[in-house]
């Protein structure tokens, strides 16, 4: 990819009857050993809800229902020379599915995380990175860091 291209990426809140969402482990591309959430780029002629309903079920394998916007976010990425417009999207996850690790190559793991769990863990790397140490426990992807920069106040909520 060219570095004077922006490419847009789908991000998925697949809520379960909890609130909890899908949160996975990256591997093997750019964001690698970092926390983000399923997703990819968008398709030519694809909507984000389409978009969110594919990437999703080709990484976890998880049905999706009453899929919707919630936000956007600016993304530059210097250290890998990328920049990203991200589409947030959430959805409610259909009853008693979990998610299976349908790409390896891409995704170690996955689980379930509440949004009080990831502002903590973005408070951590936050307060790492000022001190300039490693961060101890999840290595957020940029997307996720600029959610909590660009969106304050945000939390992932469906209207049902």
């Amino acid at each position: 990819m060219a570095n004077n291209t922006v490419r847009v990426g789908v991000a998925v809140f697949a809520l379960n009857h909890e609130n909890k969402f899908v949160f996975g482990k990256r591997i093997g591309s750019h964001g690698a050993n970092t926390w983000a959430l399923p997703g990819g780029h968008i398709e030519f002629n694809e909507s984000f809800e389409e978009c969110a309903i594919r990437e999703l079920k080709e990484e976890t394998g998880l049905d999706i229902e009453n899929v919707q916007f919630l936000t956007a976010t600016n993304d530059i990425m210097p250290k890998d020379g990328k920049h990203y417009v991200t589409v947030f999207v959430g959805a409610r996850v259909k009853e008693g599915q979990e998610p299976e690790i349908l790409e390896p190559h891409k995704c170690a793991e996955w689980r379930w995380v509440g949004w009080e769990e990831l502002r903590g863990d973005w408070e951590k790397q936050v307060q790492a990175d000022k001190e300039g140490r490693e961060t101890e426990g999840k290595h957020l992807f940029i997307p996720i860091l600029s959610l909590f920069e660009q969106r304050r106040g945000f939390e992932p909520a469906l209207f049902e």
